[in-house]
């Protein structure tokens, strides 16, 4: 049986046109990222603003990860200027 047309504890997934688990393990994304698309796909079905926070957390996390030791980009308009 194609496992993913089972879930365990409720349909929020096996309503949706693709599991979240499915589109993360075919595109080989890391654990963050598919936490972060789990949280977004079933908010309305489940979890509503908590788990927006939760998909927000990880994101969080992965800029961290990715983009913590590169300074803040400016804001748009925004240049440095040395100090004489």
């Amino acid at each position: 049986m194609n496992p993913y047309k089972k879930q365990i504890g409720g349909t929020h997934y096996k309503d949706m046109k693709i599991q979240p688990s499915e589109f993360i393990n075919e595109n080989k994304l890391l654990f963050a990222e598919g936490n972060a698309i789990k949280y977004i796909c079933r908010h309305a079905s489940k979890g509503e603003v908590k788990d927006l926070e939760k998909a927000k957390h990880y994101i969080d996390m992965i800029i961290d990860r990715d983009y913590g030791d590169h300074p803040k980009p400016l804001p748009h308009g925004f240049t440095l200027t040395e100090k004489k």
